[in-house]
């Protein structure tokens, strides 16, 4: 079990990694975009750390206050997908015994989800006010919930990445994300450019879903096809730094045309968050 003083450090450093590393088409440290810069997000870390730790919140809570938190400090939605992503793993890390794994707890609190927590996620997403979100024949955000948190997420997954990790216990980060970062980690030592190799492994294999909520499937065959590109050089490269200028260049040609893989960096930010939550349960 981790306390929150645990809890809120390991998820601001999976923040900051996220943002250290050099996401083509995302803000980061190498290049700011769609009239964000890196500090909003810093900003919007720190601020959303506590509510998102808070014990005494409940689940639903937890996302609308981080939420609320991040909006009153920024005016803008820096972080909705991260929070959605961090909030049910942050419970499963609180507690979880020596015994059990993080996953299986995860599976503990996503089964165990209510309509109460349904309707602060909705308010959440709301006042976050996402690019292409909250109009739906069942379960609009905009109305009072009739279903669990989780059975919403179900609702949403054909069209949203993020909701299919409610339905799958996380199924694309621990079985494949993770894997990602700890290969690139073992190659490497390097956080931010394992978090790259995350960010290009996700972006070769699966289409976006901010990208696609905003232009359909527009873009969906050039971005994958580009990133895997990436992906394939990360993979055979003991140098990662010698691909920085291949990188901002196609950073600069997703940016040139409003590309931003957004659903990807927070999945970026969640896997890191997993692996050192994993890490820090080890040492307990």
């Amino acid at each position: 079990m981790l306390n929150q003083q645990q809890l809120m450090h390991a998820y601001e450093y999976a923040c900051e990694i996220e943002l250290r590393a050099f996401k083509p088409g995302n803000v980061s440290i190498y290049a700011d975009g769609h009239d964000m810069t890196v500090e909003d997000f810093r900003v919007s870390a720190r601020q959303s750390a506590e509510p998102i730790t808070n014990s005494q919140y409940s689940l639903g809570e937890r996302i609308y206050y981080a939420v609320k938190a991040t909006r009153e400090a920024v005016g803008c939605n820096t972080n909705l997908g991260i929070i959605l992503l961090c909030a049910p793993l942050i419970v499963a890390a609180e507690n979880v015994k020596p015994t059990d794994e993080l996953r299986t707890k995860l599976a503990e609190v996503l089964a165990n989800t209510s309509v109460e927590d349904a309707e602060w996620v909705f308010r959440a997403i709301a006042l976050a006010a996402p690019g292409g979100l909250g109009e739906s024949e069942t379960q609009d955000v905009a109305e009072k919930p009739g279903v669990t948190l989780t059975q919403a997420m179900a609702l949403a997954q054909e069209r949203d990445r993020i909701a299919r990790q409610f339905t799958t216990n996380y199924k694309d980060v621990f079985e494949f994300l993770v894997l990602r970062y700890n290969i690139s980690f073992n190659r490497w030592g390097d956080a931010e450019w394992s978090a790259v190799a995350v960010y290009a492994a996700m972006l070769a294999k699966y289409p976006d879903s901010h990208i696609e909520r905003k232009y359909g499937d527009l873009y969906t065959k050039t971005v994958m096809d580009k990133m895997a590109v990436v992906d394939n050089k990360l993979s055979k490269i003991d140098r990662p730094e010698l691909l920085m200028d291949y990188l901002h260049k196609i950073d600069k040609e997703f940016k040139s045309t409003g590309i931003n893989p957004g659903t990807t960096a927070d999945f970026t930010v969640v896997t890191v968050l997993a692996v050192t939550l994993e890490q820090l349960l080890t040492v307990e």
